[in-house]
């Protein structure tokens, strides 16, 4: 099965917070049967509500699975969802052209080109420099070094 755009923009979400994509790497070394949260806590050093809320959020997004286990609850890596996340990557980013991007490269500007950048033109009799500021006296300063 193919995931859908919205599914890997949910997934790659969750996946950009250290805390969670920490949370996923701990789980998919762990393999099939994953940790209760209170192990996961401690692994990772996390608080119990910090982790509670990583855990949530990876749940919404679909990359873990939550089982009920007396009072602890236990979760596990959703490996079917992150080996098509994988493969979404894979497909999308290898170099074709995806369902929103442009079929051709956006036209250069010139303020890239360095010719067009040597052609600023230069302050007018009449008008000010910029005043130097302390981030550009530094600069200046390190370069007199």
């Amino acid at each position: 099965m193919t995931m859908k755009i919205t599914a890997a923009t949910r997934a790659l979400t969750a996946l950009a917070q250290e805390t969670r994509l920490g949370i996923v790497r701990l789980l998919v070394k762990v393999g099939p049967d994953g940790l209760v949260a209170g192990q996961i806590a401690l692994r990772l050093k996390l608080a119990p509500a910090t982790s509670s809320f990583h855990l949530s959020q990876l749940t919404q997004a679909g990359l873990i699975k939550p089982t009920r286990e007396g009072r602890s609850i236990r979760y596990a890596p959703v490996l079917a969802t992150i080996d098509e996340l994988l493969a979404f990557l894979e497909d999308n980013l290898s170099g074709g052209p995806t369902e929103k991007s442009p079929t051709k490269a956006p036209a250069k500007t010139q303020a890239a080109s360095p010719k067009a950048a040597a052609k600023v033109p230069a302050p007018s009799k009449g008008s000010k420099a910029p005043k130097a500021t302390a981030k550009t006296k530094s600069a200046g300063a390190r370069k007199a070094r």
